[in-house]
């Protein structure tokens, strides 16, 4: 079993639920099995770079997705029959992010670039229709001050669904949920 991690918009690898994910496997002795590439700022390259890694992977990797990675991880799920974490993520990023358009800076990397409409075209273009949910476990906090939760909890509608009152866009105490993502991908420690 593995997990490949799908970090979010202007976020990395080094990311705090990334590290949290990659530590608590390493504490179980797994943590050979966890992936988190940081991922281009063009959606079309980051899928790209994601496909090419899926392809070298001797097994299908559960996908954990955090806000516009839970919108890449949706993408992928759905074309390669893969199970996925979705942690408050991007619905309709293209929408989301057409009021950022212009400069950015990752917050991780210090990488500068401009944001522009050909990025919203190519997630426009990764757009699917009709979700399978059994395929998904979504994990949403109601205080997400950047993604109304009721939108996620709408789309993926049918899937497994921990639907947390408060918290914030990083997803406040992440770390209380690293064992049930682990049951979902099927690396339970019991």
């Amino acid at each position: 079993m593995t997990l490949l991690y799908l970090h979010g918009f202007n976020s990395a690898r080094s990311s705090h639920k990334a590290q949290a994910l990659q530590t608590h496997l390493n504490s179980l002795g797994r943590g050979t099995e966890f992936f988190a590439p940081d991922l281009p700022h063009r959606p079309a390259q980051a899928i790209a770079l994601l496909e090419s890694m899926l392809a070298q992977m001797p097994s299908k990797p559960t996908l954990v997705g955090s806000s516009l990675g839970g919108y890449y991880a949706t993408y992928l799920a759905d074309h390669h029959d893969l199970k996925a974490v979705l942690i408050n993520p991007a619905v309709a990023p293209y929408r989301l992010l057409e009021p950022l358009l212009g400069p950015q800076q990752n917050f991780y990397t210090g990488e500068t670039y401009e944001l522009t409409a050909r990025h919203l075209a190519e997630l426009q273009a990764l757009e699917i229709d009709a979700l399978h949910p059994e395929r998904y476990f979504l994990l949403v906090q109601i205080g997400d001050e950047v993604l109304d939760y009721r939108e996620a909890v709408a789309r993926y509608a049918g899937a497994k669904q921990v639907v947390i009152a408060g918290g914030d866009h990083g997803f406040q105490q992440f770390e209380n949920y690293l064992d049930a993502i682990l049951a979902f991908a099927g690396m339970g420690t019991t």
